[in-house]
């Protein structure tokens, strides 16, 4: 078993660390696209753990594991934009559970045509809306790190749009 934290008094370790799980992925949280770029490589991933940390300035957090190719290219990038996906996107979603292929057009990822941000940091064109942040500060958290940036950019083409959720999809990350 791996290590699963603190255990209460009594508890069975491999059930109570499933009810863990269950509980932390019922945490309500969006379903984005992080983009992030550095040296020519660029990269699109499914993402779910960002949120807004600060109303002056704009920050935003976003928490990546650090063997991810994300993580290297935010940390040498320092940058990161999140593409908000419309509910019906889930195939979307899911292309991008593994690092972006590039292509087949010069200004596609995954198959899915992108933008480059302000940044160099790739958004997807058909997203509802999108972030672009330059980092700010970064701090260690377990096997992941958390990167705070400062929102430079934004968009929203498609206001009314409901957005995906980790429950819409049938991804499991985290807990």
């Amino acid at each position: 078993m791996a290590n699963v934290g603190p255990v209460p008094h009594g508890a069975d370790p491999d059930a109570y660390d499933r009810l863990r799980r269950r509980v932390l992925w019922r945490m309500p949280s969006g379903i984005y696209l992080l983009g992030s770029a550095s040296g020519g490589r660029r990269n699109l991933m499914t993402h779910n753990w960002a949120m807004q940390v600060a109303v002056v300035p704009k920050l935003v957090a976003v928490s990546v594991r650090r063997d991810a190719l994300s993580h290297e290219l935010v940390s040498e990038g320092r940058a990161f934009s999140l593409s908000f996906l419309r509910r019906e996107d889930r195939a979307v979603a899911r292309s991008f559970t593994k690092p972006a292929q590039p292509g087949p057009a010069p200004d596609m990822l995954g198959g899915q045509q992108v933008q480059l941000g302000l940044t160099g940091v790739p958004v997807l064109r058909a997203a509802a809306a999108w972030l672009e942040c330059e980092v700010r500060t970064t701090t260690a958290a377990g096997d992941h790190t958390i990167f705070v940036g400062e929102v430079v950019a934004c968009g929203a083409p498609d206001e009314g749009a409901a957005l995906m959720r980790m429950e819409d999809t049938r991804l499991n990350y985290g807990g």
